[in-house]
């Protein structure tokens, strides 16, 4: 199980009164992102457009997803900017996985600027059905008189 972490957006905001830039005009903000649950698997996708592939970094730790890609520009040398809205830098996204994911079996793939990440379910939290063992002999059992 994935786990929501509910005081990332407070220390954002806390960031921002304090007057800790989240970001600047070329500088990135956040790494948007989807997760959802599909048969025995998470799959998380990520938009990474124009990231180099080669600066994509997927790796766990301590139960720790950690996503980074890095998304470079053309040199400022000799440009006069007529608008910068693109985002450059470093993006950086983690999540806490739960006990019931199988954190060695994780992969992931990067195409057309979507970093997708399987994450599978472990064995020992899949559903399964209990099989109930009986003795080899039948039993009879007689209901007693009252009285």
């Amino acid at each position: 199980m994935l786990r929501f972490d509910p005081f990332h957006d407070i220390d954002t905001v806390a960031r921002q009164l304090l007057g800790e830039s989240m970001g600047t005009s070329r500088a990135p903000r956040f790494m948007p992102m989807d997760l959802f649950k599909a048969g025995d698997h998470y799959v998380l996708n990520a938009d990474l457009p124009g990231v180099d592939p080669g600066s994509v970094d997927v790796s766990v730790d301590n139960g720790t997803l950690t996503l980074r890609a890095q998304r470079s520009l053309p040199s400022d040398e000799g440009v006069q900017w007529i608008a910068s809205e693109r985002f450059a830098g470093t993006y950086m996204r983690q999540l806490s996985l739960g006990d019931n994911v199988d954190a060695d079996k994780i992969s992931a793939t990067y195409n057309n600027g979507v970093l997708s990440v399987t994450i599978p379910i472990a064995e020992r939290a899949k559903p399964r059905r209990i099989e109930i063992s009986g003795s080899s002999q039948p039993r009879t059992i007689e209901a007693g008189s009252s009285g």
